[in-house]
């Protein structure tokens, strides 16, 4: 059975072209992202960059010495953004490769019948359709692997000393994550091709003898069962989406359009239908013959339809959603930068002596402690403050305990790490200095969070410059005197910028942090689904020739059959897109209101440019992927061919 899957492949081979590209250029992707991982699991700096350290005994633990690495949280972003984009990676080839493969099977209907017509049973032809799943599999697996064994270096490179790994990245051994790239393109092309297969295996000996293959007029009760528990998922995680989930609220924001895409393609033949009959009135209105035909068509062909749809709703949806989460996490982040500063002055770099004008100075002391526990030590920022001058100058606003005691081995901790590890005030917080020292920090208060001007933990100045001598200032908070003016006092201090322009400096930065991983995590999937746009749609207008020779046959003409085919595919487009905008704005909406809650005057950044650069991408591959085949056969065709 396998010898005969393998010459199917090799006679129909433009059939899984398609399939073969996608899951090469899958494999490739996921490949990238393994072996990137493996780097920065294998980075663990200099020798001098980790501590011997003792964690607590608890419940009758006996403590234990273990060894923490200092920087591994150097390239945790890094780690983080390459799981993510394995995930969108293997997401998408599920649905490139699942209506790939049920295009193939539709196309060799006969063929399949035929088969069944001289003897072969359906679990044999189920055999020899995953046969040719899995030699497409192979060898695109393999192909793919080897490509992004070539391209690691260089994506190693480019990542290197960025935001995201500020440190030196050296290639891994590749076998083991390439092994990995490897088995996950076998599943998924077996996962895409199940559904295909089980399909072929219901071709019955009388398709041999039909001409025209009718979709079933309902979808499966399987389907519908699984489709609405995949909506009542998406619904569920949408409700998780509110202020009080915290940082959470952004991979909330992130996968839930990956859980409606599932439910609403799973779901599509019965949503498809009534979206694109209003998306028809305009069309038919002003086109008349050719936009009622492109109505037809899709109105007659559910099943089609909701699959040419689905690589579109797919990356809309999620790019879609993606874009404007983090364009609101800037906003965000800036009022809050905003609302958390409130002196007038900011100095980059050493602090001010004492002089003229000048009231107090606010000189946070940033430092770096190993958080240990029970089974983990985490390497975590910290800040040692004058807790009397950093409440004037920026917003500490205690919700519990009493910052005026923050003296000695004492810390106040962020709302947030609060909400995280469950610190109240009087509890204490082990951890390891760089010097080495172990010490037991006492909470004597919860702050209010805010990011990008506090860390989640505040100790003594003097804690911290016992503990790390060679720190040095970075930024300083400075409250002028009374009567003195800002801009003056700015214009004599090296490094002083007012509070306004540094705080549109710290936002800038926090857009193109943001850029950056939007880049690298939507990039590739972005030119996955490009790809599978491309061939759901050629092979969608490659299995029409015998309907298009038919309408040439009955009097149409080429331009007709073209302006027909334009039209059926700004349909398709225009029901993806719907969907995917639908989906897009109900998830940004609901991470604004969770990240803007307590924050006042919050801008509003939209990036339209973006949002519809990705429609009019997405549009253009459709009509382009679907005139193009068509504008081939009919060059190619004659209406006696019908006949034939």
């Amino acid at each position: 059975m396998f010898s005969l899957s393998r010459q199917t492949v090799r006679r129909n081979w433009s059939l899984y072209a398609g399939s073969f590209v996608a899951l090469a250029v899958g494999v490739f992707l996921l490949g990238l992202a393994a072996t990137a991982t493996a780097a920065t699991i294998a980075y663990h700096g200099p020798a001098s960059a980790s501590i011997a350290v003792t964690t607590l005994g608890g419940d009758g633990t006996p403590p234990e010495r273990v060894k923490v690495p200092l920087s591994d949280a150097d390239v945790s972003g890094l780690q983080t953004l390459l799981s993510m984009v394995g995930t969108l990676c293997g997401f998408i080839t599920i649905f490139v490769i699942a209506s790939t493969f049920a295009f193939a099977v539709a196309s060799r209907r006969r063929e399949l019948g035929l088969l069944r017509l001289i003897g072969a049973t359906p679990r044999q032809i189920r055999r020899m359709v995953l046969g040719e799943a899995l030699v497409v599999a192979l060898v695109a697996s393999l192909t793919g692997a080897f490509f992004a064994q070539l391209a690691t270096p260089l994506l190693l490179r480019k990542a290197s000393y960025t935001e995201l790994a500020p440190v030196k990245l050296e290639p891994a051994s590749p076998w083991v994550p390439l092994a990995i790239a490897v088995g996950a393109g076998l599943l998924v092309a077996m996962l895409g091709a199940r559904s295909a297969a089980r399909r072929a295996a219901r071709v019955a000996p009388v398709d041999a003898l039909r001409e025209a293959a009718l979709e079933p007029p309902r979808i499966g009760p399987v389907r519908i069962v699984f489709g609405v528990v995949f909506l009542a998922g998406a619904i569920a995680m949408l409700t998780l989406i509110r202020p009080s989930s915290g940082e959470g609220a952004v991979p909330l924001a992130m996968f839930t359009p990956m859980v409606l895409v599932i439910a609403l393609t799973l779901l599509a033949p019965l949503v498809v239908p009534p979206v694109a009959r209003l998306w028809a009135v305009p069309v038919v209105a002003w086109t008349q013959v050719s936009g009622r035909l492109a109505r037809s068509n899709v109105l007659a062909a559910p099943r089609r339809s909701a699959s040419l749809a689905a690589p579109i709703l797919a990356i809309s949806a999620i790019a879609g959603s993606m874009v404007l989460s983090l364009s609101f996490a800037a906003d965000s982040a800036e009022a809050t930068i905003r609302d958390a500063v409130r002196a007038p002055i900011v100095v980059t770099g050493a602090p001010p002596a004492d002089g003229p004008g000048l009231k107090a100075v606010d000189a946070g002391l940033p430092v770096q402690l190993v958080r240990v526990a029970v089974d983990y030590a985490q390497l975590e920022d910290a800040e040692g403050i004058d807790p009397a001058i950093a409440s004037q100058a920026r917003d500490l606003r205690v919700l519990s305990g009493d910052l005026g005691k923050l003296s000695g081995n004492t810390v106040a901790v962020s709302k947030e790490m609060s909400g995280f590890e469950g610190y109240r005030v009087g509890d204490e917080v082990s951890v390891v200095f760089l010097d080495r020292a172990a010490v037991k920090l006492r909470v004597v208060a919860v702050v209010k969070d805010a990011f990008g001007v506090n860390p989640s933990f505040l100790i003594p100045l003097d804690v911290a410059r016992q503990h790390s001598p060679a720190a040095q200032v970075e930024r300083s908070f400075v409250l002028p005197a009374d009567g003195t003016d800002p801009a003056e006092l700015v214009r004599r201090i090296p490094g002083a910028q007012l509070a306004t322009g540094w705080e549109a400096d710290q936002a800038v930065g926090v857009r193109k942090g943001n850029q950056l991983g939007l880049v690298m995590l939507l990039g590739p999937a972005a030119l996955y689904s490009a790809i599978a746009i491309a061939n759901t749609l050629l092979m969608g207008s490659l299995q029409r020739r015998q309907e298009f020779v038919t309408s040439r046959l009955l009097g149409a003409t080429p331009a007709q059959i073209r302006r027909m085919v334009l039209w059926e595919s700004a349909l398709v487009g225009a029901v993806a897109l719907s969907l995917g905008t639908a989906i897009t704005v109900a998830v940004g909406i609901l991470i604004r209101h969770a990240m803007t809650a307590g924050v006042a005057d919050v801008p509003v950044t939209v990036p339209w440019g973006v949002l519809l650069g990705i429609g009019a991408l997405c549009l253009t591959l459709a009509v382009g992927s679907a005139l193009a085949p068509t504008t081939y056969i009919l060059r190619r065709s004659q209406p006696a061919a019908a006949v034939e």
